[in-house]
């Protein structure tokens, strides 16, 4: 029995041994082939943070060739209408837009009430003007009784003045009869030139004092283009000659124009100067109202250094950019020196062929490795082509580290 046990015991020990044997061959397999990999595979490099930019090279450019405002298109003259006496609307002949020529009818009031004055002074007149033909009868009565003196001096002077009295008064009334006719004219309100109909402020069934403007018409022979000038720009409008003006709606096609009008005084709304630009009579397709732009354009455009908004760094009530050199960027303050659209213009602080950094400014840091977007694509491309053996001998270590580990998969356990 004891022989028993010391031969199962021995036969125990001799299979731990094997299997133990066996585990360190598969770990001293599996070392080779992690050596393999590692003498195969490249080493591993340290990678730096270079971060992807955008940039521009400064220049000098153009701070802007011309002057650009908006503005519309109104008549130069534009009346307000009103009748000349007073009364009460019966007719409105006209609506908002109507075409009117000199002489038509707009409106019309009762003509009743001067109907019956004009009856009154007609009156008037015709009994002043026989009081004149009585008193002009005796003074010729008395003239021939005079010369056969009948008639004492005085009274024929009495007679002389009797008939000159009577003649002036005969004279007042035919005055009022025609101030009375011109006065029945006026019941009808007419249009005193060629033009549109802009607004209409009185209706049927108003009374009306004279001189109320009841419709305003817009003469269309002379058209202008007002704008809103800067109060910094003023100066320099006055000293310009070349303008022209584009319609929205027909922005492909430029109007000459002249400068014909610009205030003295800033608009208390706006606080801007207006300005009233002449255009040509013959013109197509001008309508009152319309969107126009002004172009002023300059005889001598300043250069500057533009630069994009995008490109400004504000740290602590300081305005900086950052300036590629030699692949690293650096902070540099600047001074801003005045706007031109969607571009800064610098004062000082930069210098023509420096390259700024124009997208992605605050995600950089002083020092640190940029790569130029554009550039980037090119190099890669480049180097891919110049390194093909590189690419092979790659290739053909990764072919064998896979072959090795096939190997170590297959060895027996």
């Amino acid at each position: 029995m004891t022989t028993f046990f010391k031969s199962a015991f021995g036969l125990q020990n001799i299979q731990s041994n094997s299997l133990k044997l066996t585990s360190r061959t598969h770990k001293a397999l599996s070392l080779s082939a992690l050596l393999v990999l590692c003498a195969c595979s490249k080493p591993v490099e340290k990678t730096e943070d270079v971060r992807p930019v955008r940039v521009m090279t400064i220049a000098l450019e153009p701070v802007t060739s011309a002057l650009v405002f908006s503005g519309e298109v109104r008549p130069k003259v534009e009346s307000r209408l009103g009748f000349r006496v007073n009364g009460k609307i019966v007719a409105r002949l006209v609506e908002v837009g109507t075409p009117v020529k000199r002489g038509q009818a707009l409106m019309r009031l009762d003509p009743q009430d001067l109907a019956l004055a004009q009856v009154q002074a007609h009156a008037g007149m015709t009994a002043a003007e026989s009081n004149r033909d009585l008193a002009k009868a005796e003074l010729k009565r008395y003239q021939e009784l005079k010369e056969k003196n009948f008639v004492a001096a005085t009274v024929l002077d009495s007679k002389e003045t009797a008939y000159k009295a009577a003649q002036a008064s005969y004279e007042q009334s035919v005055a009022v009869y025609k101030n009375q006719l011109n006065q029945s004219s006026y019941t009808s309100l007419v249009a005193d030139a060629d033009g549109v109909v802009t607004s209409v402020d009185a209706e049927v069934g108003q009374v009306v004092a004279a001189g109320t403007p009841v419709i305003r018409v817009a003469q269309t022979s002379d058209i202008d283009v007002v704008v809103g000038i800067p109060e910094d720009k003023v100066s320099t409008i006055r000293q310009l000659t070349d303008v022209s003006v584009r319609l929205w709606a027909n922005k492909g096609e430029a109007i000459p124009a002249k400068l014909r009008e610009l205030s003295p005084i800033a608009d208390p709304v706006t606080r801007t100067f207006t300005a009233k630009l002449a255009l040509p009579t013959a013109q197509k397709d001008l309508k009152l109202g319309m969107t126009a732009s002004a172009t002023f354009a300059l005889k001598d455009a300043p250069t500057a250094i533009k630069l994009p908004l995008t490109a400004l760094f504000q740290e602590k009530n300081v305005t900086s950019v950052w300036l590629v050199e030699s692949g690293v960027v650096r902070l540099v303050p600047i001074v801003i020196s005045g706007s031109s659209g969607q571009s800064v213009l610098v004062g000082a602080g930069l210098s023509v062929g420096q390259v700024v950094v124009t997208a992605g400014v605050h995600q950089l840091k002083v020092g640190q490795k940029v790569s130029i977007l554009g550039e980037e694509a090119t190099s890669n491309s480049s180097s891919a082509k110049a390194n093909p053996d590189e690419e092979k001998k790659s290739k053909e270590a990764q072919d064998a580290a896979a072959a090795t580990t096939n190997s170590t998969q297959g060895a027996p356990k």
